[in-house]
């Protein structure tokens, strides 16, 4: 191009200084076609300059974005010939509204579910924020061991502890519960969650995130947890007595003695009131039943899952979230808005005492209503005893009218109130500790 700029000025001077007309028309012809030479050869340069930057835009849109691959626990790892690795329970899920998972097969007994094997490949990304794991153990054991002083326990120590996982004492939609004992002599409750259970990687954050930061009696304790993987484990306190749901409905069960259900009901009351009025934020359990209530060798309640609790801003009148909880329990408001609160607690806790009363479960058959759902099948009754003073027509037979009435005549009350369809007109938490305890009445 400098050439060509120079052969152009050469013969724009000869055409302003050339004596003769021939000599200017063949410069002025010869300028004119080094000119449309000149816009061609420009043309030309600037589209493939125009090309050279598509194509280079194209190049780096394939280049991979996604985060690499999860490093190496530890070196100490690779070390190791074996690694614990449980296989997640196939059992569905509790909850009606979601979808159940696919049944295990004949051959995938819990025993069998456990396998040692080296795992060297890093977990698959989680297709979902919500279900399943994480797409790097890693990053989630860091924040882990940043945002909280909860101890990590190590897959090896649980392993030895659990003896192997061998000793199963529950189960349910998030995977099993395994009894240890740690190498200090304490005894464990080792909840293993299966992967695509409700528990995804949030839930399991909030879990440990709630639970570590609460310390009451009547609520169980969180010890550790353990990240391996795409395996998810939180280790609690070993509560020995198995759940009230098992004291009350389990076969072939001695019958629960009144004493125990007043003391019990007393004390899941006084653990929810100090989530709700003493944790700040306040905090929703979101999952109150009879399952979730563990029992210890005194019969002193403590509440436990925390998977799907939820803070709940002080300024806040109610929290609009996802349907979920157990059926049976959910208060009528929330199963059909999705609005939460604590009195959804409460109601929860409601139907908690009409089994503890009644002797019934909101799942089984009984000897009320069956048309209609447990509560609206017991409520009338609950009407009829409070005028009456009678309560023999809904307290458990089994119990033989071995109670206080006076005792019984403020669970009755608190029953009733909680279970109200309105939820303002349901009582906090702390008045119904008053109530159960005959401090105060329950006010209409």
């Amino acid at each position: 191009m400098v050439v060509i700029g120079v052969v152009w000025v050469i013969l724009l001077l000869l055409l302003l200084f050339a004596w003769g007309t021939k000599v200017r028309v063949i410069t002025a012809g010869v300028m004119a076609v080094i000119s449309v030479v000149c816009v061609i050869v420009l043309l030309f340069d600037c589209y493939k300059k125009k090309k050279g930057e598509n194509a280079a835009g194209t190049g780096s849109s394939n280049i991979r974005t996604s985060a690499p691959e999860a490093p190496n626990r530890d070196n100490r790892q690779n070390s190791q010939p074996q690694q614990w690795k449980l296989k997640a329970s196939l059992q569905g899920c509790e909850v009606p509204m979601l979808s159940k998972s696919s049944p295990p097969s004949a051959a995938e007994s819990p025993q069998q579910l456990l396998s040692a094997s080296y795992n060297s490949e890093p977990p698959p990304p989680s297709s979902s924020s919500t279900g399943g794991w994480g797409p790097v153990h890693s990053v989630l054991d860091n924040q882990l061991k940043q945002s909280f002083s909860t101890k990590a326990f190590e897959i090896e120590e649980l392993a030895e502890a659990t003896n192997g996982f061998s000793e199963d004492i529950g189960a349910g939609g998030f995977g099993y519960v395994y009894k240890g004992i740690l190498s200090d002599g304490n005894e464990v409750a080792v909840k293993c969650l299966k992967e695509k259970s409700r528990q995804g990687d949030r839930e399991f954050l909030a879990e440990i995130e709630i639970i570590s930061r609460v310390h009451h009696k009547h609520l169980v304790s969180l010890l550790g947890y353990c990240v391996n993987g795409n395996q998810r484990m939180l280790v609690y306190e070993f509560v020995p007595n198995k759940t009230l749901d098992f004291h009350l409905h389990g076969k072939d069960q001695p019958t629960l003695d009144w004493a125990s259900r007043l003391k019990i009901a007393i004390g899941t009351a006084k653990g929810l009131a100090y989530l709700h009025e003493d944790c700040h934020p306040k905090i929703v359990h979101r999952d109150i039943k009879a399952t979730n209530i563990l029992l210890d060798s005194k019969f002193e309640a403590k509440v436990a899952d925390f998977g799907l609790a939820k803070f709940f801003p002080d300024t806040d009148t109610h929290v609009s979230t996802r349907i979920i909880g157990t059926f049976g329990y959910l208060a009528p408001e929330y199963a059909s808005t999705g609005k939460l609160t604590v009195k959804s607690d409460v109601y929860s806790f409601g139907v908690t005492l009409l089994e503890l009363i009644t002797g019934c479960s909101p799942f089984h058959e009984s000897r009320f209503d069956l048309n209609v759902s447990f509560v609206d099948s017991v409520r009338p009754l609950l009407t009829q005893a409070i005028e009456n003073g009678n309560y023999d027509a809904i307290v458990d037979p089994r119990l033989q009218k071995d109670y206080n009435p006076t005792e019984m005549e403020r669970m009755v009350a608190c029953a009733n109130a909680c279970v109200r369809v309105s939820a303002l007109h349901r009582p906090c938490m702390s008045m119904i500790v008053h109530v159960l305890e005959g401090l105060r009445a329950m006010q209409n």
